[in-house]
């Protein structure tokens, strides 16, 4: 029990220092008109707080050191990835513009709260690594080794998306047109599943230790969003704005998330 409060105060600690580095961001896109800012920074603040605890928790110490190096990693590579592909002299990611003109004056203000719900939101999804790095038991379990396998597979498979979807952009001849290279061949979101499956192997690992199972709740809400909210809602809105009929024919054609056989 002492150790759940501790992870409770590191928790609480950490949403006050996330808050504030999310209102510089804010600050930031005021200046720039770039409110995309936010989504690397919820990816650096995730990494953050998993290495604060990896260095502070009070569990088994190879544990520790595990949970913060793949969410460190995972926090490092794609946040560097949107910083480049979609922040530092781009313009304005389309779901944003699309809320910015349709708040109005009200863009700023309303962007500030948004930016907040995100440090929010970066303390529970650090959940499995503050609930796997307060565990004492010595040694990982074997589910704990099976969900650093699934890591591995799905950061090799986001990865691997990511940089087929960047080769294709950088054509210039594939202007107005839609990626079908590669994994985007077999899902419209590669990415995206991608991304999940590794917020289910965060939660497998985390569910080895006491109170773990509190995890599960971190790639539930993560589908959630995904198909509701923040992912593939506003991203294939966006797509059927700029790529109109080729992307519905894209849709028809391709599973909108798990891999699978083309139809027709």
């Amino acid at each position: 029990m002492d150790d759940m409060w501790t992870t409770v105060q590191l928790a609480l600690g950490g949403l006050l220092a996330v808050s504030v580095g999310m209102t510089a961001l804010w600050a930031v896109q005021v200046r720039t008109r770039n409110a995309g800012i936010v989504d690397a920074g919820w990816v650096f603040a995730v990494g953050a707080l998993a290495a604060v605890a990896g260095v502070l928790s009070s569990g088994w110490v190879g544990r520790r050191v595990a949970i913060a190096v793949v969410v460190g990693v995972w926090s490092l590579r794609l946040g560097t990835y949107l910083l480049r592909d979609r922040i530092v002299g781009r313009p304005e990611d389309g779901r944003y513009a699309q809320l910015r003109q349709a708040w109005g004056a009200a863009a700023d203000a309303r962007f500030f709260w948004f930016f907040q719900a995100q440090a929010i939101a970066a303390v529970f999804f650090a959940l499995p690594a503050w609930l796997a790095a307060s565990n004492p038991h010595v040694g990982l379990t074997t589910l704990e080794q099976s969900a650093l396998l699934l890591w591995f597979v799905a950061f090799a498979g986001e990865l691997i998306a990511d940089r087929q979807l960047e080769a294709f952009k950088a054509d210039a001849a594939n202007r107005g047109r839609t990626c079908r290279v590669g994994l985007w061949r077999y899902s419209r979101h590669p990415n995206y599943f991608f991304e999940w499956l590794m917020w289910v192997a965060y939660a497998a690992f985390a569910a080895a230790s006491p109170w773990g199972v509190l995890a599960l709740a971190c790639p539930l809400a993560m589908l959630y969003l995904l198909f509701r909210v923040t992912g593939i809602p506003a991203t294939e809105a966006q797509a059927l704005r700029s790529r109109g009929d080729d992307y519905r024919r894209y849709q028809q054609t391709t599973s909108v998330f798990f891999p699978w056989v083309p139809r027709g």
